[in-house]
């Protein structure tokens, strides 16, 4: 189980936080490859699909209900899917990397935002899942989330984030007219770049962990020199290392700039608002500016998500109102699912003993 405090530290990390873990050598698994056999745990939702058939076409997404990246492509792959359903195409949601116990709930709460299959990875013969080990970390690499489509041969027709899956793709396929030797290619240069990626993304990680701030600067600075078009991906680590290297004016000059651009993303919002009031060595905190921001991540969400509801209540807290970060924090913890419930108990109670809950 993933540690809430954990998870909303590397907030800012998390537009490209759950893609980083590229495979360090070129992928193994690749498109135009026959797919590995289809091997699940658990069926949690849909019809259970046993094998893959000549009738269909299937995407199976790799994913987990705490990663940011993945919460935000689900409704989009299920348009997809709405979109398709009568025309032979099967999409099913594969968790990994989490608690068992975490992911029939999310499902429920998605409602009609995911009515596509899911199912749990099979561990009983390997802690990392079969699906895990023979797709994933054969293909595109450890990172999630990620897409593959099998088409009615049994190939792998195509590999990649669920957002960047166009409909184009899916209608080539199921008409025959797909190039697939023109995808191959396309595949083989986005891996390389993924690798070349991996490497930059690591040093400047390495840099944020050690609180070298400078050398941080430095390789973002070289990551966009290299990836320009990725730049909104890292508006929000810019952001972390502002505040690091105590230019606050700068910072939250930057943080206001990107809430009022996009105000209704939950995920960024409530990523900012944590990191103001969260990050280690912050010595000027805009508590203002981060009730504003997790305002606008709790309208977003209809005070229905725990996560958001526990960085308002340190927000609150912080702000001198511990009667409303006590219930705030409760109220986190009757959303929670079960498998959490214990992290938002351990916060209720530091907050009903009049401490603030400590982060990593």
């Amino acid at each position: 189980m993933k540690n809430i405090t954990v998870l909303k530290s590397a907030a800012l990390l998390i537009g490209f936080g759950c893609l980083l873990a590229a495979k360090t050598a070129s992928a193994q698994l690749t498109v135009g490859d026959a797919a590995p056999k289809l091997q699940v745990g658990q069926w949690i939702q849909g019809e259970p699909v046993v094998a893959f058939d000549t009738n269909h076409i299937y995407i199976v997404e790799f994913w987990a209900t705490w990663c940011g990246p993945c919460r935000q492509s689900i409704p989009h792959l299920n348009e997809l899917v709405e979109k398709y359903k009568d025309k032979n195409v099967v999409a099913i949601g594969m968790d990994i990397w989490d608690s068992d116990a975490a992911v029939a709930p999310f499902v429920k709460k998605m409602g009609d935002q995911m009515t596509y299959r899911v199912a749990l990875d099979d561990k009983s013969q390997d802690h990392d899942g079969f699906m895990t080990k023979h797709w994933l970390k054969s293909g595109q690499g450890n990172g999630i989330p990620t897409a593959f489509i099998i088409n009615q041969q049994g190939i792998i027709a195509w590999i990649g984030h669920p957002m960047w899956l166009k409909e184009s793709v899916i209608d080539e396929i199921l008409s025959g007219h797909y190039d697939l030797a023109k995808a191959a290619t396309a595949f083989a240069k986005s891996d390389a770049e993924n690798k070349k990626i991996y490497f930059a993304n690591n040093r400047l990680l390495a840099a944020i962990k050690q609180k070298q701030w400078s050398d941080a600067d430095t390789a973002l600075d070289e990551i966009l020199k290299d990836f320009p078009e990725r730049i909104k991906s890292y508006n929000n680590v810019r952001f972390q290392i502002l505040l690091g290297q105590k230019k606050y004016a700068e910072a939250y000059a930057l943080a206001g700039s990107l809430s009022d651009a996009l105000p209704a993303s939950d995920e960024l919002q409530n990523s900012l608002a944590w990191t103001i009031v969260a990050q280690a060595g912050v010595e000027q905190r805009d508590l203002m500016l981060a009730q504003k921001f997790v305002d606008r991540a709790v309208k977003a969400t209809n005070s229905k998500d725990p996560g958001v509801l526990d960085t308002l209540a340190r927000v609150q807290f912080m702000s001198g109102k511990k009667a409303e970060a006590i219930a705030t924090e409760q109220a986190a913890l009757n959303l929670a699912a079960e498998g959490e419930k214990d992290l938002y108990q351990k916060c209720l109670a530091s907050y009903q003993a009049g401490q603030l809950p400590e982060t990593p």
